[in-house]
């Protein structure tokens, strides 16, 4: 009998138009908040952009992974996704006017939505489970090389041309549009998928909560239970300054961190389907609270790339696998509802987190937040320690 390929075809495809799509969205992180000032925005209306794209992530989500469940396909959603992100770069740079800014960051934030769910269910239909954490691990690893080249590309582009940010989001529809067409030679096993999802309106992807499994319950409160301490990466980077670091080896470290994320998701994605997704994400929990703890005390550059190597490979022992362990704990039939609906309220506690370690940050002191969040995340691993093991 012959042995079943961990990496199929259809893995290797996702992964590299995750990857040219996070060259594209990446190559403008680092540059959106400036190009957003030149054209008249101030950080009050940076902010609300950004909120109310995230809200819509969020939701969408929760949406159209139920939807995918429904109808029991994963590709058309997959398609339509990662079309809407790649038009939405080229957008943002034809007209300045607020309103359509934030359409065409919508469309970007509503493309990442309606892919998510179904992706990440394909990727589950196309692996075994004793292989699920490779596979992911193998995405992650992808999708992050993406996000450390996206910024060197702009970097490179800004040393000869700076502050010319418009053409960068004509340059960036390039790798998304290769995305795109990667989308097109996909093939989805034709096989019926056995629906139990009960059709509703827009949020009713809410009452999967009533139905899940047991497991996928403990799974989902123990995550959103870290995201509640989980607060956006930024803190980080403003950390950094506060300590005197300079805004050249901010820029740089981003693209290191991502660059260790890339190099060990994949083998803490192995480590995962050997001793289990359980101790692997409960290793991660305990580097993340090693790097908040130790941010307080960042004195110089060494320091910070020491703490932010730390940040790679806990991210490499969590994200993929978070999403990973959730296919192992819930039926094949909804898979992409049950990663929806975790996004979707991970997003919620995103948000929370991110109010609360500012709140801190502006009332007490910066070093507050930090040990608030290592504090909290310690309290999270003392959760998954006592969860009985479910992979």
């Amino acid at each position: 009998m012959a042995k079943q390929k961990i990496f199929t075809r259809t893995i290797w495809i996702l992964s590299f138009v995750s990857l040219f799509t996070d060259i594209a969205s990446e190559m403008l992180y680092p540059v959106m908040p400036l190009y957003l000032k030149t054209i008249g925005f101030t950080a009050l209306w940076i902010g609300i952009l950004e909120g109310l794209a995230e809200a819509i992530v969020g939701v969408s989500k929760g949406y159209f992974g139920k939807l995918s469940d429904e109808r029991g396909q994963r590709l058309p959603f997959v398609k339509l996704g990662y079309f809407l992100s790649s038009i939405s770069k080229p957008l943002m740079a034809v007209f300045t006017y607020p309103f359509w800014i934030l359409l065409a960051r919508s469309t970007d934030r509503l493309g990442k939505g309606i892919r998510t769910g179904a992706r990440d269910a394909m990727l589950s239909d196309e692996s075994s489970k004793e292989n699920r954490g490779k596979v992911f691990g193998l995405h992650r690893s992808m999708d992050t090389l993406g996000a450390a080249i996206g910024p060197l590309l702009a970097l490179i582009f800004l040393f000869f041309y700076p502050g010319h940010y418009q053409p960068l989001f004509l340059i960036a529809f390039a790798p998304g549009l290769i995305g795109v067409a990667l989308t097109f030679i996909i093939k989805e096993k034709q096989k019926v998928l056995e629906v139990k999802i009960a059709k509703g309106n827009f949020f009713s992807y809410f009452s999967y909560w009533k139905t899940a499994k047991p497991d996928y319950k403990k799974l989902a409160v123990g995550l959103l239970f870290f995201t509640l301490f989980n607060s956006s990466d930024v803190f980080l980077l403003l950390m950094a300054k506060n300590n005197g670091i300079g805004d050249l080896h901010i820029i740089a470290v981003y693209v290191f961190y991502n660059l260790v994320y890339a190099l060990f998701a994949y083998p803490f994605g192995a480590m995962a389907d050997r001793i289990g997704m359980k101790l692997t994400f409960i290793i991660g929990l305990l580097l993340f609270a090693t790097v908040y703890g130790g941010m307080v005390f960042v004195k110089n550059e060494l320091m910070l790339y020491i703490l932010f190597f730390v940040y790679g490979v806990y991210a490499a022992a969590t994200e993929g696998v978070s999403k990973a362990w959730i296919t192992k704990v819930v039926p094949h039939s909804e898979t992409a509802t049950a990663i929806g609906f975790y996004a979707s309220c991970a997003s919620i506690a995103a948000l929370f987190a991110s109010s609360v370690a500012g709140l801190l940050w502006v009332s007490y002191s910066p070093a507050v937040t930090f040990a608030f969040a290592a504090m909290g995340v310690l309290m999270v691993t003392i959760y998954f320690l006592f969860l009985k093991r479910q992979d």
